[in-house]
């Protein structure tokens, strides 16, 4: 296959349009590097725009207390510029009423489309390149190092030579490419179908098909599964059944909701698949659901537990990235946790926070494994960023 050399010099390659990706491009480039950011949808987002998870899970700890900070604060209120969809907390957003445990979680349902175009507009402002219907299929190594990724698109194959590369993928993809070491979702997914649906009432979303829950938290009394079928997400046959048995299953479930709601049609139906977990970075540190109020002197950020109130996690740097390869660092639910706090960790906030961290290091180096956490730490308290849950007020 003919291969074609950009001329464009980029610091960082950003492998991911998800929450993950917009935040890492986001914070690197507002640190004056040359950034590009490739996503294999023409819409930024990923699962929590063309996936139609369009619930901005919660930034506080559920006893009053706000955890996730700096981009993941910035892109909740971006997502909800023009309004909330739902779930809109005045208690932090207006600070009307209290936040105890009885109270509302800071948390909103937004639009999917135009959370989009408005993240796209702010990387496009901070001087972000987007490559949109872009894969990453490949990368060069040398010296332990990632020296060029390859990637696919209209154009055909072009090679990108970068000094750091953030894996934002979601599936761990560069990790994978590179040799570093990962792990995969052993339980796999459930089908999901999620879509809107509008009538006289407006535009509402419908949450066919729960998120998974990991087996070792399971009581019993969780919602059946729509199929019994699981799905790794790794796989292009398998998740092109699963997309077709989606599409059957929201066709199905809506023509049996307009016979009750004749006025009931289809809005918006998902354009990725609703998959949750596939593989993630057996990095230099695992976190552990049970590290919960554990102090990490690395830490690059905090985020909470979406499931329930209490649960407070600082995320070790060391969670981010392998020493088999030196210049890449991982976002999102690619990160380093076991399979517990993977449910956890694969959401918006934690996303951003990781994003934000993540593209703040690849801006600071080439190393990550020699890297000074402490500048890192020094520059996101700077933008925003409260490190330690002991500095919570």
């Amino acid at each position: 296959m003919k291969v074609m050399k950009t001329n464009s010099a980029y610091d960082i390659a950003v492998c991911g349009g998800g929450i993950a990706g917009i935040s890492a491009a986001l914070a690197a480039a507002r640190e004056g590097k040359k950034v590009i950011l490739f996503e294999k949808q023409y819409m930024l987002g990923g699962l929590g725009t063309a996936g139609l998870v369009t619930i901005y899970l919660p930034l506080c700890d559920g006893f009053g207390h706000q955890v996730s900070f700096g981009i993941a604060e910035e892109l909740l209120k971006l997502s909800i510029t023009y309004g909330a969809e739902d779930r809109y907390p005045e208690n932090w957003l207006d600070g009307k009423g209290e936040r105890t445990q009885k109270d509302r979680r800071y948390e909103v349902q937004y639009n999917a489309q135009t959370f989009a175009i408005l993240a796209e507009q702010l990387l496009i402002k901070n001087g972000v390149d987007i490559m949109y219907g872009s894969y990453v299929v490949d990368v060069e190594m040398t010296d332990r190092k990632i020296k060029s990724i390859y990637i696919e698109n209209k154009s055909g194959r072009t090679e990108y030579t970068i000094r750091a590369v953030v894996d934002a993928t979601g599936d761990c993809d560069i990790a994978w490419f590179s040799g570093a070491p990962t792990n995969t979702f052993k339980q796999g997914n459930v089908l999901a179908a999620w879509y809107y649906y509008a009538n006289e009432n407006g535009h509402k979303l419908q949450m066919l098909g729960a998120s998974d829950i990991p087996d070792d938290e399971k009581t019993g009394k969780e919602e059946k599964p729509l199929i019994n079928r699981r799905f790794t997400g790794l796989d292009g046959k398998e998740l092109s059944e699963m997309m077709v048995l989606s599409h059957k299953t929201m066709l199905e479930h809506w023509l049996k909701k307009r016979e009750a709601d004749p006025n009931a049609v289809i809005s918006t139906i998902a354009t990725t698949p609703q998959i949750r977990m596939t593989r993630k970075l057996a990095g230099e540190y695992t976190l552990a659901h049970t590290e919960e109020h554990t102090y990490f002197q690395d830490s690059i950020g905090m985020v909470s537990n979406w499931k329930k109130r209490g649960p407070v996690y600082e995320v070790p740097f060391r969670t981010l990235y392998s020493k088999d390869v030196k210049n890449l660092i991982v976002a999102g639910r690619c990160t380093s946790v076991n399979e517990t706090l993977w449910d956890v960790m694969r959401v918006i906030p934690c996303c951003a926070v990781t994003g934000q961290a993540a593209g703040t290091a690849a801006a600071m180096t080439d190393d990550f494994s020699t890297f000074d956490v402490a500048v890192l730490q020094s520059k996101l308290k700077q933008n925003g960023v409260v490190l330690h849950e002991k500095d919570l007020l």
